[in-house]
Order: structure tokens, then C-alpha cells, then sequence
């Protein structure tokens, strides 16, 4: 299979780009670098392109046809929650605009197969610890209304154009499946604590008065790799002659705290800070925990790695790095 990879060279596409190259497939990356980094597709073809801007669907398209892509997994796009509240019209424009100029050039290179990266944070402020697809979508916060509008336009497009799409909405990830693959861009909360440990101050917990049993948020954490595995599922899946835009959640079923993580990861780096609380941020949910029974029923798909396994495997990539990197 001869696969575009959109933001490959990120904490999560890299790790899809290594499963699918070792397994013989053909791969190009697309990516703009601005979290992604270059070294960790080195040896597959690296298309330095900003999706957003005027001029990516007629270069998406000549990729697509030059390279005779069969399928696009899409994970550009801009990511932190607070930072959406702050720039709503640029979130809109980055991530709204990205897959619909990508839409675009598949549309005109007549490649019809896509992998989209969607989010939880479609749910919004959800209750309970099952998740399922079928539940309400009601972002809270502007980056989860661009994953929820880009769902809907797969929808669209599904219809119209005749598209077959998966969309896989994330919980939260974290780990390393092979230490150069190491979450470097500072976005999640595991290498977020791992910066606070390194120059020696407390981890940051943003609220502690949220109705859940320790006061802090919960969330649902997945391995990178479990994760990864997850769109090669979604990529099998769609060859194997899947028609229409599916929705699957890739999550464990299980709920960890905030607190709890901070930890767990303090514990596993021997460190005796203590986590200091902080105001809330704006747009945080109190609880997001996935039912992952769908994507097991149709895909086969489940969590292999716990949180012990997600939590080592990234400590001790981190520790792999040079000083400064």
C-alpha cells in the first residue's frame, strides 16, 4: 500500500510511519515542522508544506499522483486546548482549513481512502465512564469544534464525493514506542511534567475543585504505539473495502486522574517534588473516559499497554535524549 501521511513527522504520525514502513509499505510525509521533527522519518520522503495555505492542494495533489497514493492518514493540525480559546479564528483556519484543502486535492488526484485524526474533546463536558460514539457532541472549547466540524465534513464528503473515511477520536496519549519517537513538543501532560522535573520545579495541576474523587480531571490514557496500531487497523480496514465515514473511539476504558498520573511519573522518576495546584484552565473538561467497544467489535482493535508501560516507556526515552534536545 502507498500511504500519505499528513503531520508524519509528529509525536503520533511517526510512530504509524515506523509500523507501516516495517511492515513494506510505501510512505511520504507532509508536515510543516513547526512541532514536528525531521529525524524521526529520516530515509522517507518529507513534503515541507503548511496545509493551511492557498497553495497545498495543488502540491497535495501532484504528491498524490506523482507518488500513486492509495490512502491519507491525516494528523496535521494544531492541538492545545488553551490555545484555542485564545486564537478561535486561527484554530478554525489551521484545522478546518488543512482538511479541506487535503479533501480537496484527494477529490482532484481520485484518492478516496482517509484516516482521520478526530479527538474526545468532540464530547465536551461528557459525565460518566463510557464513552461511546453515540453520545452528544458538545465541544467546550474551540479545538474540539474544529475536530467535531472536521467530522462533519468527512460526513459531507463521504456523501458527495464518495469518500470512505474513519475517523478515530483520540482520549489521551502518551509513552514511547521506540525512544527517537519520544514526545518532544512540550503539548501533553506526561513530557510536561518531565520538563518540570528537569529544572527541578513541582508539576502543575490546573484545578483541583472538580467533581471527581481526588478533585483533579480524569482522563483516559492510551499508548502511543496501541494508538498507532489503532490507524494501521483503520488503514486495513478501509483497503478491505469499508465504505462511508465510520467514528471509533481509541481509548483504554479506564479513567486515571490528573493527580494520579503526576504520580505515577514522579514515582517512576524517583522524584520527590510535590505537584503544585493551579487554577483551572478555561475549556478543561472534569472527565473523559472512552467505551472503546466499537473499534474492538469492528476493527479488532484493543489497548495492549498499561499505564505503567506508557509512563516507563516514555521516562526512559526521555532519558535517551541529549541535554538540550
Amino acid at each position: 500500500m502507498r500511504t500519505l501521511i499528513t503531520g508524519g513527522a509528529g509525536y503520533i504520525g511517526s510512530h504509524v510511519v515506523r509500523l507501516l514502513r516495517d511492515r513494506g509499505d510505501s510512505v511520504v510525509v507532509v508536515d510543516d515542522l513547526s512541532t514536528g521533527f525531521a529525524d524521526r522519518v529520516a530515509g522517507t520522503r518529507l513534503v515541507r508544506l503548511d496545509l493551511a495555505s492557498d497553495t497545498a492542494p495543488a502540491i497535495i495533489e501532484a504528491v498524490l499522483r506523482e507518488e500513486q497514493i492509495d490512502a491519507v492518514l491525516h494528523f496535521a493540525a494544531r492541538k492545545q486546548v488553551h490555545e484555542s480559546v485564545n486564537r478561535p479564528a486561527w484554530y478554525y483556519a489551521q484545522n478546518v482549513g488543512s482538511l479541506a484543502n487535503l479533501l480537496l486535492a484527494m477529490e482532484s488526484a481520485e484518492v478516496s481512502r482517509l484516516v482521520f485524526s478526530s479527538s474526545a474533546a468532540v464530547y465536551g463536558a461528557v459525565e460518566g465512564d463510557a464513552v461511546a460514539e453515540s453520545a452528544p457532541t458538545h465541544p467546550v472549547n474551540p479545538y474540539g469544534r474544529t475536530k467535531l466540524i472536521g467530522e462533519q465534513l468527512i460526513d459531507d464528503a463521504a456523501i458527495g464525493t464518495g469518500l470512505s473515511a474513519v475517523s478515530l477520536r483520540y482520549f489521551n496519549v502518551g509513552g514511547a514506542g521506540w525512544p527517537d519517537l519520544a514526545d518532544r513538543a512540550i503539548l501533553n501532560l506526561i513530557p510536561m511534567v518531565f520538563e518540570r522535573i528537569d529544572v527541578g520545579l513541582p508539576p502543575a495541576i490546573f484545578g483541583d475543585d472538580y467533581p471527581t474523587a481526588d478533585g483533579t480531571c480524569i482522563r483516559d490514557f492510551v499508548h502511543v504505539l496501541d494508538l498507532a496500531d489503532a490507524h494501521v487497523e483503520a488503514l486495513d480496514h478501509l483497503a478491505g473495502g469499508a465504505h462511508g465515514h465510520q467514528v471509533f473511539n481509541v481509548g483504554t476504558g479506564e479513567g486515571t486522574s490528573v493527580r494520579a498520573m503526576i504520580e505515577e511519573i514522579l514515582a517512576v522518576a524517583g522524584s520527590g517534588l510535590v505537584p503544585e495546584v493551579h487554577d483551572r484552565r478555561p475549556g478543561d473538561p472534569a472527565s473523559v473516559v472512552a467505551s472503546p467497544a466499537l473499534i474492538a467489535a469492528t476493527l479488532g482493535w484493543r489497548a495492549q499497554r498499561g499505564l505503567d508501560e506508557i509512563v516507563r516507556s516514555a521516562w526512559d526515552a526521555h532519558l535517551t535524549r541529549a541535554p538540550g534536545e
